[in-house]
């Protein structure tokens, strides 16, 4: 940690030199609905304060298969990662395939490795070493649909969705899957059996689960306790669906906050993907951010966790990178990403400051150069942050979070507390030097540090475009 903390006025001086320039929670007149049950998911022990690191296997390391990001396991722990979350790992099909190589999720075969990414042995061996190092590992399931030459659809035609003229039906623009039809009583327990079969076979630790909410909740109830009952497994759905957390779903998307911190930086004229898309956001502003923790207190299970994210495949191919949409705003955000409620999530390159979007369908030729800089530090101590400070914990709810009034909307101030521990963050989401005036109550600073700096802690009066101060206890 030393070392970590001397390193710090570099990276701050240095870390906005380096940057460069849907899911819509749309408001209902309806009655509203009962609230849900708390959430009630058996969480295993060690998502608690954990940092999920996505592995694009196609892109992430000059090998481009599980053997060569096998390499890279040593480094990412020390870098601070505890999940590791596997884009699909299956034979992608090749009726109707997208590009020369195809979609990660239109699933040939969900019982096989992809001979581009290894072999079963190769992700035995991966795991195996993970799990050394004190990571898991979780895989990327598509439960929805599967690639348009599954062999369930000659032998198993009846597990698929119809449409009126009997054929198969490809959700979206998604050409090259099928989707599948969880009415059917044989479909749910073909898809458990697969669930199962990489847990019982590779020993791995759960599931980041794609477009979790087009499957009927009443599926996720039924399957997941199955895979509890193998070992404690963390589920992780790829929505934002209150239903999902009530007893199924250990995590979910934070697709709404992702939502919110683009629309803050376009009304900021930051978010240069945004004005080139001429996507007409809401005007928005960091009091938002409070706005919509109250908003989803009472839309989602008490105790719900969403994971919290600047970027991820999705977002890197078809969004923009994180400094299309933040440019100078990336530290910024980030930092909100790992001490908002929550889990946070990083993405392959991330650590490094890639500023790339991946090609998706194709192997890239730019891949990550993963020689430390400023940004591996600023991730590092983040990573450190989240492992050190119970108060941050993802089960720590939202309810030991105090919300700071401040002068300026763009001003966010909070302090979460746990028991011996507690951790204030204030940060400045605008593109203007701001005055930081607390019209009431102020942060008592107290037996704290600032944590980038190691000096002892004080309220700033000013902060910079974008600036971020996190005060920890001592």
């Amino acid at each position: 940690m030393n070392k970590i903390v001397k390193s710090s006025m570099l990276l701050l001086a240095g870390l906005s030199l380096l940057m460069v320039p849907a899911y819509a929670m749309g408001k209902s007149k309806k009655k509203q609905p009962q609230p849900l049950p708390p959430a009630a998911a058996p969480a295993p022990e060690w998502m608690d304060n954990a940092v999920i690191y996505e592995v694009n296997l196609r892109q992430g390391s000059p090998e481009r298969n599980l053997r060569g990001m096998q390499k890279q396991l040593p480094r990412l722990k020390d870098l601070g990662v505890d999940i590791l979350w596997l884009m699909p790992i299956h034979p992608i099909s090749l009726e109707n395939r997208k590009g020369s190589l195809g979609s990660y999720y239109a699933v040939q075969d969900y019982k096989k490795v992809n001979p581009e990414f290894g072999t079963l042995e190769d992700l035995k061996e991966f795991v195996r070493t993970a799990h050394s190092l004190g990571m898991k590992v979780i895989l990327d399931e598509v439960c929805n649909h599967t690639g348009a030459d599954n062999a369930w659809v000659t032998e198993h035609p009846e597990y698929y969705a119809k449409d009126k003229k009997g054929n198969f039906i490809s959700p979206f623009d998604w050409t090259d899957v099928y989707k599948l039809d969880y009415s059917n009583p044989a479909t749910r327990t073909a898809m458990t059996d697969a669930l199962k079969f990489w847990i019982e076979e590779a020993d791995i630790d759960g599931y980041r689960c794609d477009v979790a909410g087009e499957v009927p909740v009443e599926y996720w109830n039924e399957a997941i306790p199955q895979l509890r009952a193998v070992k404690p497994v963390f589920m992780l759905a790829e929505s934002s669906q209150p239903n999902l957390l009530v007893s199924a779903f250990n995590a979910d998307y934070a697709w709404p906050m992702k939502d919110l911190f683009n629309a803050i930086a376009a009304t900021n004229a930051v978010n240069s993907y945004a004005k080139e898309k001429g996507q007409n956001l809401p005007e928005k502003y960091g009091a938002d951010i409070f706005k919509l923790i109250a908003e989803q207190q009472k839309e989602f299970p008490a105790g719900s966790i969403h994971m919290n994210m600047i970027t991820n495949h999705d977002l890197n191919s078809w969004e923009g990178t994180e400094f299309d949409r933040y440019s100078r705003g990336v530290g910024a955000f980030a930092v909100l990403s790992y001490t908002l409620p929550g889990m946070p999530m990083l993405y392959t390159g991330q650590e490094v400051g890639f500023n790339h979007p991946f090609e998706f369908f194709e192997q890239d030729s730019v891949i990550p150069d993963y020689s430390p800089n400023q940004f591996t530090t600023f991730y590092e101590m983040l990573n450190s942050l989240k492992h050190t400070h119970p108060a941050l914990n993802a089960t720590n709810p939202a309810g030991e979070m105090i919300q700071w009034t401040t002068i300026n909307p763009n001003v966010v101030a909070f302090t979460r507390t746990a028991p011996n521990d507690k951790v204030t963050v204030i940060v400045n989401l605008s593109d203007n030097e701001t005055e930081v005036t607390f019209p009431d109550l102020a942060p008592s600073v107290d037996s704290m540090i600032n944590y980038f700096t190691g000096a002892p802690a004080s309220l700033p009066q000013n902060l910079g475009p974008w600036e971020f101060v996190v005060l920890t206890a001592i």
